[in-house]
């Protein structure tokens, strides 16, 4: 029965600090909008930013994001058979 008596306080205290973290996200706006973030994934952006660039051209891109091909190798990649490449 001691253990109760460290329990409870303790169970209270974390119920009491957790109504209040609700109340204060209550207070800073946090559940002011809640359809806006599901309405903008489905609206168009205006600016349009073009495309991505060649990184592998550019000679910035990691031998992961290369192919066997423009390596001049024939090795086993993650993801890719080595029947591809030969």
């Amino acid at each position: 029965m001691n253990y109760l008596a460290l329990l409870v306080p303790v169970a209270l205290a974390m119920g009491f600090v957790g109504l209040l973290a609700f109340f204060w996200s209550l207070r800073s706006g946090q559940y002011d909008d809640l359809d806006g973030a599901a309405e903008r994934i489905l609206l168009d952006d205006e600016v349009d930013e073009g495309p991505l660039p060649d990184r592998v051209r550019d000679g910035t891109a990691s031998r992961r994001q290369r192919s066997p091909k423009e390596d001049g190798e024939s090795k086993l990649y993650s993801g890719v058979s080595n029947a591809k490449h030969g």
